[in-house]
C-alpha cells in the first residue's frame, strides 16, 4: 500500500492529456471527455450483462449505476463488456464445454482491455458462476485498485407453497419421465423455477463464489447476499464510486487484500455455508493469480476443522434470499469472527479491516437457517479431498450419504452416454457410475454435470443407491455420493481410463479414499494395452484450452507454460 501523495491517474495519464500521445487524447475527447476530465483517474466498469439469461439480464443496468457513481465521485467511468456463459442453459449439452474455459477467457479479456486502455481502477459487475472468479483473477494479475459487485441472486420460484430453484427443473424432468408427475405439473415447475433476474438462488456455484469473494475482502460488504432485484443492490452500486476513489487515494491494491489468510477465511465461509465444490477449482486459480500457493491440502485443512452450519439448497432447505432477511453475509461473518474463525485484522476493499467492517453488525440469529457451532449440521466440512489408486478427487459429502459405498462400475466415455443409459433404465442400485474423458484436456473443458445427478436425485428408486466418479466437474446443485475433478484425468493416462464395466469400486469417507478393487497386475496390463483417444477438437478455443490447461488440483489455470502438455495433446490429434 502507498500513501495519499501518489496521483490517482497513475496509468491513465500516459494516454489522457499526454502531449506525447495526442491521438489518445483526441479519441477520448471524441468519446465525450471534456478538457477538465483529462487529468481525472479513469475507472473501467466491467459488465458481463446479456439479455437471454436470468443471471445476466440485469447487469448492464447495474453497471450503468456504477458508472454514474464513478462520475459523481469526480472520476471518469467507462463501461466495457465481457461475455458470460450460462451454466444453466448449457448444462447437459456440448455448450457446457465452454463454461470453465470462459473463466480464463474473461480473465484474459479483462486483463488485456484494462492494460490497453490504461484504467487506473476497475469495478466488476459479474453474474453467473465463472464470471466472478474470472474478474478476480484479472484483478489480481493487474493489481490495480478495484473490487467486485456481484449481480445478486434470483428470488425463489413458488408453486403450491413450495420454493423452487433451477434444480427443481432438472428434478421435474426425472419425475415426469417416471410418471410421478403430470405434463401439467411439469410445465408449471418449468415456468415457475426462475421468476426473474439473478443468479441461481441456492448455495450453488454463483452464491458460493460471491460469498467467498466477499469474505476474502475483494467484494464489498453485503454484495453476496443482497438480492439481484432490490433497493439494496442498487444502493451498493451507487456507493461504488466513492469506494473505488478511496482505494485509489490510499493506493490499496488487490494483492494487499488477497493474502493466504484471506483465502483461508474464504474457504471457511464456503464450508460453513456448504457451498459448491467448484470452490476447489476457483480458489487455487485466484490465489495463483495473486502469487499465492493455495492447493487441495489447504482446502482439506480448513474442511477438517470447520463445521457446516448453513441449511441451504441443494443439500438443505433455504436460499440466499433467506440469509439476506436475517442480516446478510456480514451477519454470519460477525458470528464467525466472534468465534475466532476469521482473521479480523485483514485489510479489505473498503479500506478498513474485516473487524472494522463488522464492528456495528449484529451476529446472525441462530436456528434452522444457520445452526450454532455447538449443534452443527456436520462437524467437519462437506468438501473433502479423496485419494486412492484412481487418483485424487474432490467430493461434496454432507453426511446424508453414509460413510461407505461399494458397487460395480458402469463406465461411460461421455456424459451423454450416461444420460442415455439412465433414460433407458439401465442404471441400477449399487452402481458406481464412472464418466471419463470429460476432464479439462479430455473434454476439453471439464464439463459441469447436473443433468444426470439431479435426475437420479429425483428418482426414488436410485437416490442414495448409486455413486459417481468423474474427471469432470460437479455442479453446486449436485448432491449424493459424488467424486469429481479426478486427476490425473483419463485423457492423459490417469487410472480412470483403465476401469471396466463390472469392476468393483470402494469409496470410504472414513478414510477419504476411493479405490478400484483390481490387482496391480491387472491394472498394469490394462495400462500397457491402452491407446490414448484422439482429442475431440482440432482447432479453435477449446484446442487452445486443452494445450494450456493444468489439472484440477492446480485450479485448471491456463497461464503456466507446460511444453510437456502441449506435446501430449498433439499426440492425441486424429
Amino acid at each position: 500500500m502507498s500513501d495519499d501523495s501518489h496521483p490517482l491517474n497513475f496509468y491513465s495519464r500516459l494516454v489522457s492529456g499526454n502531449p506525447d500521445n495526442p491521438a489518445a487524447t483526441s479519441m477520448l475527447i471524441g468519446a465525450g471527455l471534456k478538457l477538465e476530465d483529462l487529468n481525472k483517474a479513469q475507472v473501467g466498469v466491467l459488465s458481463t450483462g446479456f439479455r437471454l439469461n436470468t443471471c445476466n439480464m440485469h447487469l448492464n443496468d447495474l453497471a450503468s449505476i456504477v458508472e454514474k457513481s464513478v462520475w459523481d465521485a469526480g472520476l471518469v467511468g467507462g463501461t466495457f463488456h465481457a461475455s458470460g456463459v450460462s451454466d444453466g442453459i448449457s448444462m447437459g449439452t456440448e455448450g457446457m464445454r465452454a463454461s470453465l474455459p470462459s473463466r480464463d477467457a474473461i480473465a484474459d479479456l479483462v486483463e488485456l482491455h484494462v492494460m490497453a486502455e490504461h484504467y487506473d481502477g476497475i469495478v466488476g459487475v459479474p453474474g453467473c458462476d465463472k464470471q466472478m472468479p474470472a474478474f478476480v483473477i484479472a484483478l489480481a494479475r493487474l493489481n490495480r485498485p478495484g473490487f467486485m459487485l456481484y449481480g445478486g441472486s434470483i428470488a425463489p420460484g413458488h408453486l403450491d407453497g413450495d420454493d423452487l430453484t433451477i434444480v427443481s427443473s432438472f428434478q421435474a424432468r426425472s419425475a415426469f419421465n417416471q410418471g410421478l408427475i403430470t405434463q401439467e405439473r411439469y410445465d408449471q415447475i418449468i415456468q415457475q423455477s426462475c421468476p426473474g433476474a439473478g443468479a441461481c438462488g441456492g448455495l450453488f456455484t454463483a452464491n458460493t463464489m460471491a460469498s467467498a469473494i466477499e469474505i476474502m475482502g475483494i467484494g464489498l460488504p453485503y454484495t453476496a447476499s443482497n438480492p439481484a432485484i432490490s433497493k439494496e443492490k442498487k444502493r451498493e452500486c451507487y456507493d461504488a464510486g466513492l469506494a473505488i476513489k478511496y482505494l485509489l487515494q490510499k493506493g490499496i491494491k488487490p494483492r494487499d487484500i488477497m493474502t493466504k489468510e484471506a483465502f483461508d477465511d474464504a474457504m471457511v465461509g464456503v464450508t460453513v455455508l456448504a457451498g459448491s465444490t467448484n470452490a476447489a477449482l476457483h480458489l487455487p486459480a485466484m490465489a495463483h493469480a495473486a502469487g499465492i500457493e493455495y492447493n487441495l491440502d489447504d482446502i482439506q485443512r480448513i474442511s477438517e476443522r470447520t463445521p457446516v452450519l448453513g441449511n441451504f439448497t441443494p443439500s438443505g432447505k433455504y436460499a440466499m434470499q433467506d440469509l439476506h432477511k436475517v442480516g446478510g453475509l456480514p451477519a454470519l461473518m460477525r458470528y464467525l469472527l466472534d468465534n475466532n474463525m476469521l482473521h479480523g485484522d485483514r485489510i479489505t476493499a473498503t479500506g478498513k479491516t474485516l473487524e472494522e467492517n463488522l464492528r456495528n453488525v449484529q451476529p446472525v440469529p441462530l436456528g434452522e437457517l444457520i445452526r450454532p457451532l455447538e449443534n452443527p449440521i456436520k462437524s467437519t466440512g462437506h468438501i473433502q479431498i479423496y485419494r486412492g489408486n484412481l487418483g485424487t478427487a474432490v467430493s461434496k459429502i454432507t453426511g446424508k450419504e453414509g460413510t461407505y459405498f461399494k458397487g460395480q462400475a458402469r463406465v461411460f466415455d461421455s456424459e451423454q452416454a450416461a444420460v442415455n443409459a439412465y433414460d433407458r433404465g439401465e442404471i441400477v442400485p449399487n452402481t458406481v457410475i464412472v464418466i471419463r474423458y470429460e476432464g479439462p484436456v479430455g473434454g476439453p473443458g471439464m464439463k459441469e454435470m447436473l443433468k444426470l445427478t439431479s435426475s437420479i436425485s429425483g428418482d426414488p428408486g436410485l437416490r442414495g443407491k448409486v455413486a459417481y466418479i468423474t474427471d469432470a466437474r460437479l455442479s453446486g446443485g449436485s448432491d449424493g455420493f459424488i467424486l469429481g475433478h479426478v486427476h490425473p484425468e483419463a485423457q492423459i493416462g490417469g487410472n480412470l481410463a483403465f476401469v471396466k464395466d463390472g469392476d468393483y469400486i470402494e469409496i470410504d469417507s472414513r478414510n477419504n479414499s476411493f479405490n478400484l478393487l483390481v490387482s496391480d497386475e491387472i491394472l498394469i496390463a490394462r495400462q500397457r494395452s491402452w491407446e490414448r483417444p484422439a482429442l475431440k477438437v482440432t482447432q479453435g478455443a477449446l484446442l487452445k484450452y486443452a494445450c494450456t490447461v493444468s489439472q484440477a488440483d492446480r485450479g485448471c489455470i491456463t497461464d503456466e507454460y507446460r511444453p510437456q502438455l502441449i506435446r501430449l495433446v498433439s499426440q492425441s490429434k486424429p
